[in-house]
Order: C-alpha cells, then sequence, then structure tokens
C-alpha cells in the first residue's frame, strides 16, 4: 500500500479496522486485497512508464529532443469501461507516442475485461495501426504485462518490447 495516495492509504487502513470491529471480516479481507491489488497495478505502471523514460533520457542523452509530457490524474476508455491512471505523450516534431495505463476505480467505472488488473495502450499520431494494447494479468502468480493481440492470443510484453514502438515513434 505504500506506493498508493498516503490519505487514501490511511482512509483505508481505518476502513479495514472498522470492518474488523464491526465483525465484518468478509469487507476487511475484501479492502485488504483491494489495496494490495492497487499496490500490485500502481508498481507494474510505474515500471511501464519508469523503463519508457529511461528508455527517453538515453535517446535524449544523444540529442534526439524528445518533448515529455505527463498527466497522473487521466481518464480514458477501454471498450465501454472508464479507467483511471496516467498518461505519458512523448514528441519529436510532429510525431507523438501516447501510453496511458489504469485501471477502474469505482463500481460504475465498468469491468477490466480478461481478468486483467490494469490496462495500458500504446498509440502512435498517424498510425493507427501500430496501436498496441496491454494487459496486467496474473502468470505463474506474479502480475506481468502481456501484448493483448485478440481474445485468445496473448505474449509477453517487457522492456525489449518496446523497440518496435521506439523504432516507428523516431523514424
Amino acid at each position: 500500500m505504500e506506493s498508493l495516495d498516503p490519505q487514501f492509504t490511511s482512509d483505508l487502513e481505518i476502513a479495514i479496522e472498522r470492518a474488523k470491529q464491526m465483525g465484518r471480516f468478509d469487507l476487511a479481507d475484501y479492502l485488504a486485497l483491494k489495496a494490495s491489488n492497487d499496490s500490485i497495478r500502481q508498481k507494474a505502471v510505474d515500471w511501464l512508464f519508469g523503463t519508457i523514460l529511461d528508455i527517453v533520457f538515453a535517446f535524449n542523452r544523444h540529442g534526439a529532443n524528445i518533448k515529455i509530457e505527463q498527466n497522473d490524474n487521466h481518464t480514458f476508455k477501454n471498450g465501454s469501461s472508464q479507467l483511471s491512471g496516467r498518461k505519458l505523450e512523448l514528441r519529436q516534431g510532429l510525431r507523438c507516442l501516447t501510453v496511458e495505463a489504469g485501471w477502474t476505480r469505482r463500481p460504475g467505472d465498468g469491468i477490466m475485461r480478461g481478468g486483467s488488473m490494469a490496462f495500458s495502450r500504446i498509440s502512435h499520431f498517424g498510425f493507427r495501426k501500430e496501436t498496441e494494447e496491454l494487459a496486467l494479468l496474473k502468470f505463474e502468480n506474479e502480475p506481468q504485462w502481456f501484448s493483448i493481440k485478440d481474445e485468445k492470443t496473448r505474449l509477453s510484453f517487457n522492456a525489449s518490447s518496446l523497440k518496435r514502438h521506439f523504432e516507428v515513434f523516431l523514424g
């Protein structure tokens, strides 16, 4: 829970304690699981954005002059679901690479499709076919990003998977 907003973490801990005091161990367990899952989600999104920024900083050290814009309070759609999370835009001249990542936060936001814990979309301005969608799934009891090709095809996504996106972005 340490990577979540401190006020939210404090409020959640109080709610868990109150649920336990009321004998609502089912509610306490649910809230503890939600806090654990949100921490996993946040760490996975942090890894994705951190990895991309490390690559950008390396390119910029060699004169790429990539502009960076971040929004840590971003909402976007995945199907009919409303996701909340972060957005990163990389710009070089007319080219733009956008990365969005988040998950549903409230009951009215909809569902996370395909059993995913979080969702990310990597898109290129003017190159719609290069868009890649990622799902954070548990694999062998560990959370891992997977590229979603269709309903049945999921390919492991890691730092080297970003190479193709930077080839498209930088031309």
